[in-house]
């Protein structure tokens, strides 16, 4: 049954979700960063004309969404005990690095998967024409990709790549099955410490909800003001 007692005793663990937070943010934030360059490289590869690299791209984008997350995590958590010889250090003094990195990877592998659908529809969606040009005042193919196609595709697909932000937020969650020290692995702390299930984990959800929603209403308000500006 859920008091006031148990949910005091809860919040009295106030640093290590505070600690999680930050572990949550920086986790989601490094994953996006690093999985947008590999989606970046896996589009380009999609929709170049070599064909070993067009397979290898759709064989690791299929690979990726058609697994669940939490064996992606195991299994690069595992690779990199066997192949890596991680520091033992905490990060800001208090995150476990030799935790955190193999969730960092884990998380940008899973994501590149999914932005490079997003960035290949996004370079698909601008016109023909806009290479033609290009290629008519003398840009070669890189320098058309680099200057004119994808600042371009970078404006359209925007909103997608910051919803992916909040989508990251969301499934880290899984990676304190590795023992990164995020949101949940501070609810699992609390439940050892207090013998209290549901209290550490409704404090979890409201600290999830307090990084998703806003951020969801940052923007969704710019996707309306870029797209009131391209009506205009």
């Amino acid at each position: 049954m859920i008091t006031a007692e148990k949910f005091a005793a809860a919040l009295g663990y106030w640093q290590l979700f505070l600690e999680g937070t930050l572990c949550t943010v920086v986790l989601s934030a490094l994953a996006v960063l690093f999985g947008f360059i590999i989606a970046l490289l896996l589009a380009l590869m999609r929709m170049g004309k070599v064909a070993p690299l067009r397979w290898l791209a759709t064989a690791y984008v299929e690979l990726f969404r058609a697994t669940p997350m939490v064996v992606q995590v195991w299994i690069v958590y595992f690779l990199s005990r066997e192949l890596l010889d991680l520091p033992n250090f905490l990060l800001f003094g208090m995150i476990r690095f030799e935790r955190f990195l193999p969730g960092v990877i884990a998380l940008s592998l899973n994501s590149g998967a999914y932005l490079c659908e997003i960035i290949r529809s996004g370079i698909g969606s601008i016109p023909i024409g806009q290479t033609e040009a290009a290629r008519s005042l003398g840009l070669p193919a890189g320098k058309t990709m680099r200057l004119v196609i994808l600042p371009q595709a970078m404006k359209n697909i925007l909103p997608a790549l910051a919803n992916e932000f909040v989508t990251i937020i969301k499934e880290s969650a899984i990676t304190y099955v590795i023992g990164v020290q995020d949101i949940m692995s501070a609810a699992n702390s609390v439940k050892g410490a207090t013998y209290s299930t549901l209290e550490g984990l409704i404090i979890a959800a409201v600290l999830y909800f307090c990084l998703c929603f806003p951020t969801s209403k940052i923007i969704a308000h710019f996707e309306r003001k870029m797209s009131r500006g391209y009506k205009r």
